[in-house]
């Protein structure tokens, strides 16, 4: 089924390759300006939407091996994730339930317990509390009720999805919308990550617009990466997920071909983005790579931070191709740093000094107009209604 929805996609980008013509919304959306740096909404939408929907924390190849483990902090909540002998991931808050400190303090590694540095507390991959330190001078505590606190995880396509509400009941397939049987055809599970950096960046959203804008890539990037590159964008959504791929003359060449004989890997090179906080930016052709960004709002709400994860299906073989590996990411990092999010901290500097300012997206912008709708609808759902939120 996602081959012939790959299939149909791809026809319908050459109908409009061929007409010169791009899908468009109705009308024009206005944003209010102020919901970009307003404190109040800025904390809501932690709340509301990073709280409480799955965020793609990293990928399945990340935990190769059983006790493979990785620790963060999401948007304030340290959390660490460990391939369980069983196979499956487990998520947990990293918090001691002792006095609270962070059990994990390395960002990765391989590990059978898990001693907290403070008071070596220790606990195993299920999170249960196994030994208390000097257990004779502290005194008897029941250890089956001092484990750590899990959090919902989940991989699919060789993703892997965290919820930071313990008590989440949203189910992963009914957030994905099956949005996760297209992202299965990437292959990510022989991928391998080649190298990852951190951006710091503007307001989340003023990011997160630019990943599904192709509108500005002829103009900001036109010294970079946007000679020849087209500003028109054709958008497909599953639920809030979006895909955004500019109108491709270079499918025209399957005009002629069976559809058997279609490349799977030419149909999926363009920007696949998960809500909130994640773009796919597949590159196809030879050496097939990807840079995944991971997009987490910062401190306050002016500020954000960008996890860009250039990942590989085969890692360079040669010293020349590792090089050419190693310019492409820096590249990706300079437009990234020095022409997307340096425009987005010039932009909300200049939104802020604007009274009833608006953002304003034209009828080009469709992906836009989902996002802010989705977060908008979203803000204002109970828990007990997310799931109507999430329709194909």
């Amino acid at each position: 089924m996602t081959r012939a929805e790959l299939i149909t996609m791809a026809r319908h980008n050459m109908a409009h390759t061929k007409a010169g013509t791009i899908d468009q919304e109705p009308e024009v959306l206005r944003v209010p300006g102020h919901h970009y740096y307003d404190p109040e909404r800025w904390q809501r939408e932690l709340d509301r939407v990073f709280k409480r929907m799955p965020l793609m924390l990293g990928l399945s190849t990340e935990f190769a091996a059983p006790g493979d483990f990785k620790s963060m902090d999401v948007v304030g909540v340290p959390l660490f994730i460990v391939r369980h002998v069983d196979g499956d991931l487990r998520a947990y808050i990293n918090s001691c339930s002792h006095r609270g400190a962070q059990v994990v303090t390395e960002t990765r590694g391989n590990a059978k317990r898990f001693s907290c540095p403070y008071h070596a507390w220790t606990y195993d991959h299920d999170g249960d509390l196994v030994a208390i330190y000097r257990e004779g001078d502290f005194g008897s505590i029941d250890k089956s009720c001092k484990g750590l606190t899990a959090l919902p995880v989940v991989e699919r396509a060789n993703l892997v999805w965290v919820t930071l509400d313990p008590m989440s009941t949203l189910d992963i397939d009914t957030f994905l919308c099956g949005y996760d049987e297209l992202l299965a055809n990437f292959g990510f599970g022989s991928w391998q990550v080649f190298d990852t950096r951190t951006i710091d960046g503007p307001n989340w959203k003023i990011a997160y617009d630019g990943y599904m804008d192709l509108y500005h890539l002829s103009t900001l990037h036109k010294a970079t990466i946007g000679t020849n590159m087209s500003s028109q964008a054709l958008y497909y959504a599953w639920g809030p997920h979006q895909r955004v791929v500019s109108p491709d003359p270079s499918l025209l060449e399957y005009e002629s071909k069976p559809e058997s004989e279609w490349s799977t890997a030419h149909m999926m090179a363009s920007v696949w983005t998960i809500f909130p906080h994640v773009s796919i930016a597949g590159f196809g052709g030879g050496g097939r790579s990807a840079m995944i960004s991971q997009l987490f709002p910062g401190e306050t709400p002016l500020e954000s931070r960008t996890v860009q994860n250039y990942v590989m299906q085969e890692l360079p073989a040669t010293d020349e191709a590792k090089e050419q590996a190693v310019e492409q990411f820096k590249l990706l990092e300079y437009v990234v740093r020095e022409e997307d999010y340096a425009t987005g901290l010039r932009q909300q500097r200049a939104l802020m000094s604007r009274p009833n300012a608006e953002v304003i997206f034209g009828r080009n912008e469709g992906g836009g107009h989902r996002f802010h709708g989705f977060v908008e609808r979203l803000l204002q759902t109970e828990d007990a209604d997310l799931p109507s939120l999430f329709t194909k």
